[in-house]
C-alpha cells in the first residue's frame, strides 16, 4: 500500500460567481506571462527597448495556441472523428491538448511576422525568449496536473501521482510525468542562461540549445506515458519528433557558429538610434547655439577666433 503521493485536485475548474477559473488555462496564461516579462529583461540587457518582446508576443502567442492545438488534434485524431466522438471537442482547447513542437513552429510564424514589422532579427528576438519560454513550460505543465492527464506508468514511488477513476482513466498511483517535465524545463532555463553568459550566444543559438535540451527530456520522459498515442517502429510519434527536432537544433548550432560567430552587436536598430541621438543632444541645462559649434578652419587649416564685433582674427 502506498502511503505518500502526490494528490491530484477534485476538480479542474474553481468558480469564481458565474466567471469559471479553468486550472489548465491558468497555467498557460501565467507561463505567457512569465516567458515576456523574462525576456524583456534579457532584451533590454542586449540593448532592445522594453516593450518590444510584449509587442511581437502579440503575434507569437495566438499563433503558437493555433499550432498547438493543430498539432494535438492531428495527432490524436482519433480522439474527436472516430465513431462515438464529438468532433467539436476539438476547439475545447481548455480541456487539455497542446502540442508543443505546433505551438512552437506556429509561434515562430508569428513572431516572425512581429519581427518583420518593427524591423528586428527573429533570431535574436529568440534568443531573448529562449530560457523565459522553458520556464513557460515548466508552469504550463502543471495544466495537466488539474486536468489529471498526461500521467505515466504506474509506480509505488513515493512521488507517486494520485489518479481518481474518471473518463480514459483508472484509479491508482502514476509516475508523474508532467512533473518531471516541469523540472526538466526549469533545468533547461537555467542552462541556456549560463551557457548564453559563458559562451555569449547569439544568431538563435541560444534557442536552438534551448530546443536540443528540451527535446532530451522529452524524449525519456515522453517513454513513460501511458496515454494513447501513435507508435512507428515501437516508438511513440512524439519520440521521432523530438529525435529529428534535436538533430535539426544542434546542425543549425553547428553550422550557425561557423557562419555567424559571435552575437549581434546591434538587435534593435530603433534603439540603438536613440541612444546615439541622446549622445550627441547637448546637456540638460544648456542651449545650442553657435558657440557650441566647432571653431571655423581657414584655408591655410588655423583656427579662427571671432572677436566679439564678429571679425575674425588669428589666433
Amino acid at each position: 500500500m502506498n502511503l505518500a503521493f502526490i494528490p491530484s485536485p477534485s476538480t479542474g475548474v474553481i468558480h469564481l460567481g458565474p466567471i469559471p477559473l479553468r486550472g489548465y488555462a491558468f497555467c498557460i496564461i501565467i507561463g505567457v506571462f512569465v516567458a515576456v516579462w523574462y525576456g524583456n529583461k534579457r532584451w533590454v540587457a542586449r540593448g532592445g527597448q522594453a516593450g518590444t518582446v510584449a509587442d511581437i508576443a502579440v503575434w507569437a502567442v495566438p499563433f503558437g495556441l493555433v499550432g498547438g492545438r493543430l498539432y494535438h488534434v492531428i495527432t490524436d485524431y482519433q480522439l474527436y472523428f472516430s465513431d462515438g466522438e464529438d468532433w467539436v471537442d476539438a476547439f475545447k482547447i481548455w480541456q487539455g491538448g497542446l502540442g508543443i513542437w505546433g505551438a512552437i513552429a506556429f509561434g515562430a510564424v508569428g513572431a516572425w511576422i512581429g519581427c518583420r514589422r518593427r524591423g528586428i532579427p527573429l533570431p535574436a528576438w529568440a534568443d531573448a525568449l529562449a530560457p523565459g519560454i522553458a520556464f513557460a513550460q515548466a508552469v504550463g505543465r502543471w495544466g495537466n496536473w488539474f486536468n489529471q492527464e498526461l500521467y505515466g506508468k504506474p509506480t509505488d514511488l513515493p512521488w507517486a501521482l494520485k489518479i481518481s477513476e474518471g473518463t480514459n482513466r483508472v484509479e491508482g498511483t502514476y509516475h508523474p510525468t508532467f512533473l518531471y517535465e516541469s523540472l526538466w524545463c526549469v533545468g533547461v532555463g537555467f542552462l541556456v542562461i549560463w551557457a548564453d553568459r559563458r559562451f555569449k550566444l547569439g544568431h538563435g543559438r541560444a534557442f536552438a540549445l534551448y530546443v536540443a535540451a528540451y527535446c532530451v527530456g522529452r524524449g525519456w520522459i515522453e517513454y513513460m506515458r501511458v496515454d494513447e498515442a501513435h507508435h512507428v517502429l515501437g516508438l511513440r510519434l512524439n519520440d521521432w519528433t523530438a529525435i529529428t527536432v534535436f538533430v535539426l537544433a544542434v546542425t543549425y548550432i553547428v553550422i550557425s557558429s561557423r557562419v555567424r560567430p559571435g552575437r549581434e552587436a546591434v538587435v534593435e536598430p530603433v534603439a540603438a538610434g536613440a541612444v546615439e541621438a541622446a549622445a550627441d543632444a547637448p546637456a540638460e541645462g544648456t542651449v545650442a547655439g553657435p558657440a557650441d559649434e566647432a571653431p571655423a578652419a581657414d584655408d591655410d587649416g588655423e583656427k579662427s577666433v571671432r572677436s566679439e564685433n564678429g571679425t575674425p582674427s588669428k589666433g
